[in-house]
C-alpha cells in the first residue's frame, strides 16, 4: 500500500487493524477488539472536527498525513486510557442521560 496515495490508501483501508498499520501506529490487538468501532468512530469525529487543521494543506499529503496520524493515535489513545462506556462515542451510550430542552413561554400560553 505504500505506492498508493493518501486518498487511495484511505478508500483501501477496512478495518481498525489496517488503519493503525498504515499509519505506523503501534497497538495493543486487546484494545483493539473491544474498542474497534468506537476508536474508529472517534477518529472519524476528529476529522469531522479538524477542518482548521486541515484548511490550507488539501494538497499537501504529507502534512495530511501527520495529522490523520495524530488524530487516529488519539483516539485509539482514548480507549487504552478509558473505555467505551465513559468515552460514549456512540447515541446509545448518552440515551439514559438527563436530557435537556428549552420550551419557550409563548408555546406554553
Amino acid at each position: 500500500m505504500d505506492d498508493l496515495t493518501l486518498d487511495d490508501a484511505m478508500d483501501e483501508l477496512t478495518s481498525a487493524e489496517d488503519f493503525l498499520g498504515y499509519f505506523g501506529i503501534a497497538f495493543d490487538e486487546s484494545v483493539v477488539n473491544i474498542n474497534r468501532l468506537h476508536i474508529m468512530q472517534r477518529f472519524h469525529d476528529y476529522l469531522s472536527q479538524s477542518d482548521n487543521a486541515l484548511a490550507g494543506h488539501e494538497d499537501n499529503e504529507e502534512a495530511r498525513r501527520a495529522i490523520y496520524t495524530q488524530l487516529l493515535t488519539q483516539a485509539y489513545q482514548d480507549f487504552v486510557e478509558s473505555d467505551a462506556l465513559t468515552e460514549k462515542v456512540f447515541k446509545v451510550f448518552r440515551m439514559h442521560e438527563p436530557q435537556t430542552g428549552f420550551v419557550p413561554l409563548e408555546s406554553l400560553l
